[in-house]
C-alpha cells in the first residue's frame, strides 16, 4: 500500500462548541487529518461512524479508507488547518520509548560518553501532553530540563526488522518535548526511569507528519532539530548527528520486542536546557512543526 499523505492529528473544540477545549486544556478532542491541499477535516466527517482517536486510526489500519475519502469528499468538510487549536494527537500510546545520548555533543555537554548500544527507557502514558499545555516542575525537583526531539510514530506491525526496511514502517514523524528532573537523575543513574515519568513529561504534536513530506527533496539526516526556550534557540542539531538513526533504533527496538501501530520512539535531543515556572519550551523541527509548552510550577 502507498504512504499516506495525511497528516493526523486531533483538535479541539471550537470556542462556540459546548464542551469547549482551548490551548492549556485537554478538553472535549477530534481526531483529525490534513491533506496537504484540501485543508483540515475531522475524521468522523470522512469515515461516517468513526468515533475514535488518531491512535484507533493507525491500530484499525485506517489510513488507506482516510486517504481514499480525503481525496474524494466534498470541500464543505474542510477547513483551514492554520484556525485549529491542536491537542495531543492521541493520549494512551501503548509503548513510549525515549533514547538517551544519541546526539554526540549532547553526551559530551554531560561529560559522558555515546553508549556502545541504544540507551533506551520507557515512559508511561500519564506524562502526554498536547501543544499549549503546562509542563509542571514536580516539586521534588530543582532542576528540570526540557529536551527537543524528533520521534517516529510506528504505523504498522514491525518485527525483527533491518534498518534498510525501518522506514518503511512508520506512520510519520512528530515533535516531541521529553522533559527530565535531571538533579534526580544525577544522584544516581538507576534512578532513570523516575525522573523521566513525572505527569506532563512528554508533549508531542502538533501533527505527525508523513515521512516523504517531512524531508521534501532532502533526507531524513539533514532535518533539524532545535531546543528553544523564550524564543531562543538553545541548542540545535541535525539527524546526521545522531549516534544511532531513527532506522537504526526501529530496527534495534523491533528485534526486543514487537513494535505496534502508534508506539513511539524519541530519538534524542541535541541539548537539554533548564527551565523553570514561566518559561515557554518549544521543539522546532524543520519541515515538522513546532510544539510549545508553557513552564508551571506543579500544583
Amino acid at each position: 500500500m502507498a504512504p499516506s499523505i495525511l497528516h493526523l492529528c486531533s483538535i479541539t473544540s471550537p470556542a462556540d462548541d459546548p464542551g469547549t477545549a482551548g490551548p492549556g486544556t485537554t478538553g472535549t478532542e477530534t481526531a483529525a487529518v490534513v491533506h496537504p491541499r484540501r485543508g483540515l477535516a475531522r475524521v468522523s466527517d470522512l469515515l461516517p461512524g468513526f468515533t475514535g482517536d488518531i491512535l484507533d486510526v493507525l491500530t484499525g489500519d485506517l489510513l488507506g479508507d482516510l486517504d481514499a475519502a480525503a481525496e474524494s469528499a466534498d470541500d464543505a468538510v474542510f477547513s483551514s488547518p492554520d484556525d485549529a487549536v491542536y491537542g495531543a494527537p492521541y493520549r494512551h500510546p501503548r509503548m513510549l520509548w525515549g533514547i538517551g545520548l544519541n546526539y554526540v555533543e549532547h553526551a559530551s555537554d554531560l561529560s559522558e560518553g555515546v553508549p556502545e548500544e541504544p540507551a533506551s527507557f520507557i515512559k508511561g502514558d500519564h506524562t502526554v501532553i498536547g501543544p499549549g499545555e503546562a509542563i509542571p516542575i514536580p516539586e521534588q525537583s530543582e532542576r528540570t530540563t526540557t529536551e527537543a526531539e524528533v520521534a517516529v510514530v510506528i504505523g504498522r506491525y514491525c518485527r525483527n526488522v533491518e534498518p534498510e526496511d525501518a522506514l518503511d514502517y512508520l506512520a510519520g514523524v512528530v515533535p516531541v518535548l521529553d522533559q527530565t528532573a535531571e538533579d534526580i537523575l544525577q544522584r544516581n543513574p538507576r534512578f532513570l526511569t523516575r525522573s523521566k515519568n513525572f505527569p506532563g513529561f512528554f508533549s508531542f504534536g502538533p501533527r505527525i507528519v508523513p515521512l516523504a513530506e517531512a524531508v521534501g527533496d532532502g533526507t531524513l539526516a539533514d532535518m533539524e532539530v532545535a531546543t528553544v526556550v523564550n524564543g531562543e534557540v538553545r541548542r540545535s542539531n541535525t539527524v546526521s548527528h545522531m549516534r544511532y538513526d531513527p532506522a537504526y533504533l526501529i530496527s534495534f527496538h523491533s528485534k526486543v520486542m514487537p513494535l505496534y501501530p502508534g508506539d513511539i520512539i524519541s530519538t534524542g535531543t541535541p541539548g537539554a536546557i533548564h527551565v523553570t515556572p514561566g518559561d515557554t519550551a518549544e521543539c522546532r523541527v524543520a519541515g515538522v512543526g513546532v510544539l510549545s509548552n508553557p513552564v508551571t510550577a506543579s500544583s
